[in-house]
């Protein structure tokens, strides 16, 4: 918790960390923002998303983006060239998606010079983990493209896989058995090759559902992923850092 309040982004020009979540309706983005939310609260909460976790009035240095659900069919769900103005910072907080018409540069709040503030630094991709095996290919082909264009912008990405819990017996008995189970090493294994992303960019969670009280194990692998972002986001920073050393002034 503590390496998190105090990240600061090695850009000087940027205060929070923008990390974008993306991910099918259900999936547990609004979840894992409420859920990341509680643990710096001090108890469970459940809240309209508003972007930013707090802990005592003070914002933490990590933003987290969230999106209209992703859908397989096309005209429906978020609009990849939606995606694409919210990695370059085009678009407005609290834009009201519309998954027939994307954002037009002409519209009311487009932002037409963003700033490196402004922009995505890290992806994170939402998945549930019961819904991996049964993943239409219409869906996984959504996901990829988005990865194409993510790629071609150079921003690091990542898989949270969500709900863990409910699909290993030995998980839900004790959520610290997620690294040992061998059925959810499949499920990982599955989601890497579904997404196109490394094994190492999946990070196994459950969020906070039916829960009173917070839990400690519960807590450390939220922590985790949220660690694991502002991580990647550094790496963006220190990429953006070494392409101007470069180029050169």
């Amino acid at each position: 918790m503590e390496s998190i309040r105090t990240y600061r982004p090695l850009n000087s020009s940027v205060t929070q960390a923008r990390v974008l979540l993306i991910g099918a309706v259900g999936a547990g983005k609004s979840s894992f923002f409420n859920s990341l939310n509680s643990i710096f609260r001090g108890h469970v909460t459940s809240q309209a998303i508003s972007g930013s976790c707090s802990t005592k009035g003070k914002p933490l240095p990590l933003i987290l983006c969230d999106t209209m659900g992703l859908e397989q069919n096309v005209g429906a769900g978020l609009d990849i060239d939606d995606i694409s103005n919210i990695l370059k910072g085009h678009l407005p907080d609290r834009y009201q998606f519309n998954p027939s018409v994307p954002l037009q540069s002409e519209a009311h709040g487009f932002c037409k010079s963003p700033g490196l503030k402004d922009k995505i630094h890290c992806v994170t991709y939402v998945l549930d983990a019961s819904k991996i095996s049964i993943m239409s290919t219409k869906m996984e082909e959504k996901l990829k493209t988005i990865r194409r264009k993510v790629n071609l912008m150079e921003i690091p990405q990542l898989v949270l896989l969500t709900k863990v819990d409910e699909v290993c017996s030995l998980v839900k008995e004790d959520i610290r058995n997620v690294y040992r189970s061998s059925y959810i090493r499949d499920v990982v294994e599955e989601a890497a090759t579904r997404v196109g992303v490394p094994l190492s960019c999946i990070i196994p969670v459950k969020n906070y559902s039916q829960e009173l009280e917070l839990e400690t194990d519960i807590d450390i692998l939220l922590l985790s992923a949220a660690v694991q972002m502002l991580r990647f986001v550094d790496n963006f920073f220190d990429d953006l850092r070494e392409t101007f050393i470069q180029s050169g002034p």
